[in-house]
């Protein structure tokens, strides 16, 4: 019997996706993270990223994540559950444009404490893939 190199534990699969819409987790947000699509906007990569925290998914993340930018890897705090995320505004990011913004509310708990991140978030396209490369936090 081969033994494997321990891998960071994912959190159960959520029957409806963690990014809001309200369509089961493997044909929304799934798909994306399984690498059987790629997000068409700067919005629904940020939805499918809010969805890798969810389901702790540091592959995903790694990989959308602009190369200039991005870090060696992703941390995800075992108290932190994600509950809730809200868009509220995009701007560019169509097929016509190299760039994009997202402006989210994201909640969640931590230790059982209810907490949120609101962040104005940039993404770029890299060889023709929406990637986000950084974000400016909201107070």
């Amino acid at each position: 019997m081969s033994r494997r190199a321990a891998r960071p534990a994912r959190t159960a699969r959520p029957a409806n996706c963690p990014c809001g819409h309200p369509v089961p987790y493997e044909k929304c947000c799934g798909r994306l993270h399984r690498g059987e699509a790629a997000a068409a906007t700067p919005e629904e990569l940020m939805r499918s990223r809010y969805s890798a925290f969810a389901v702790r998914d540091e592959g995903y993340l790694l990989r959308t994540w602009h190369p200039r930018t991005r870090p060696p890897r992703v941390e995800f705090d075992p108290a932190t559950r994600w509950t809730g995320l809200t868009i509220e505004d995009t701007t560019e990011g169509t097929a016509f444009h190299p760039r994009g913004t997202v402006t989210f509310l994201a909640r969640y708990t931590d230790g059982g404490r209810a907490d949120s991140l609101h962040e104005h978030s940039t993404f770029e396209r890299v060889d023709g893939a929406w990637v986000y490369v950084d974000g400016t936090f909201i107070d």
